[in-house]
This record gives structure tokens, C-alpha cells and sequence, in this order.
């Protein structure tokens, strides 16, 4: 027959298995645990998100400056290939913002032209330059944002925030957009 302390060890036994059957039966987590997790990555989220919208920001303007070198690389061989077509002595020239074209010589290039050949939307660009010599001096590019293509080694002056300047190719906010 077991003594007394025995029985009590059994007890003992049987409830601790008890408690132990229950953990193990036990799935998931509990609700404290489910919000500790959520406020640790709503943090690490606020975190992140200053910084990737900087990443954000700047892969756009490299976005705008690759479009816009591509539409002066198009106007360029358009201009290229009026310039060596033409019969009439070719003058510096602005862009004809109404007729969306700029004349070379007796050839016209218009911005539907250049903006087939660099695959882009023609309303983005405007206000061409060339010179006597048939070189691109100016181009200007919208999509949200401004890019300026100038051969001038200063910036142009126009009202706006200057985001970037890389090279010869400048991309302004969009309050630019109504500048010159």
C-alpha cells in the first residue's frame, strides 16, 4: 500500500501531466502575442517608408532624364538628317510651339517625328533649339515633372525647385512646367 507522501507525489504527477496535456493541446497564439507582432512591423514599416519614398523619388527623376535623352537623341538624328537634306542655308531656330515642328533649312521636323522615333507621347515635348550648324541646344520634356535639355553651361532660370541636375539635363517640380 502506498504512504501518504507517495499518494501526494502521484497527485502532483497527475496534475503537472494535466497542465502539460493542456500547453501541448493548445494551438496558436494569444492575442497579446498577435499585437506585439503588429506593433513591432507597424514600426519597422513607418520606418521604411521615409526612406524608400526617397528612392522612389529619385528613381523617377533618372526616369525622366533617360526619356528625355532619348527624345534629344531622336530630334537630333531627325535634325541630323534634315540639316544634311537640305538645300537652303540652315538658320538657328526655336521650335514652332503652335505647328509642333522646327524648320531646317527647307526641311521641317516636326515633334510627332521625334516623339515616334524615341517612342514617347509628342504632347511631353517643346520648346527645340538648334543652331546654324544643326546641333540641338534646347529641349524640354514634361511628365510630372520638368526636364530641361540645354547645351548652356548654366542651369536655365526658371522659377521652381531644381531636383536634379545631371549634366546638361535639369528636371525642375512641376510649378517649372509654366517657366520658359
Amino acid at each position: 500500500m502506498p504512504t501518504t507522501g507517495e499518494i501526494v507525489g502521484t497527485e502532483k504527477k497527475l496534475e503537472e501531466n494535466k497542465m502539460f496535456k493542456k500547453l501541448k493541446d493548445k494551438k496558436g497564439f494569444t492575442l497579446v502575442e498577435l499585437i506585439v507582432v503588429l506593433v513591432i512591423l507597424a514600426i519597422l514599416a513607418a520606418l521604411l517608408v521615409p526612406a524608400l519614398t526617397g528612392y522612389i523619388d529619385k528613381a523617377r527623376n533618372k526616369q525622366i532624364i533617360a526619356e528625355t535623352r532619348s527624345a534629344v537623341m531622336a530630334a537630333q538624328t531627325l535634325v541630323d538628317e534634315a540639316y544634311a537634306q537640305s538645300t537652303k542655308a540652315v538658320e538657328a531656330a526655336d521650335g514652332d510651339e503652335t505647328k509642333k515642328s522646327i524648320m531646317v533649312g527647307d526641311k521641317e521636323v516636326t515633334y510627332e517625328a521625334i516623339a515616334k522615333l524615341a517612342e514617347l507621347d509628342k504632347d511631353k515635348i517643346s520648346k527645340l533649339k538648334i543652331t546654324a550648324e544643326g546641333k540641338l541646344t534646347q529641349l524640354v520634356y514634361t511628365d510630372g515633372k520638368v526636364c530641361y535639355y540645354s547645351t548652356a553651361t548654366t542651369a536655365p532660370s526658371v522659377t521652381g525647385e531644381l531636383l536634379e541636375n545631371n549634366g546638361s539635363y535639369y528636371v525642375y517640380s512641376v510649378a517649372a512646367a509654366s517657366e520658359g
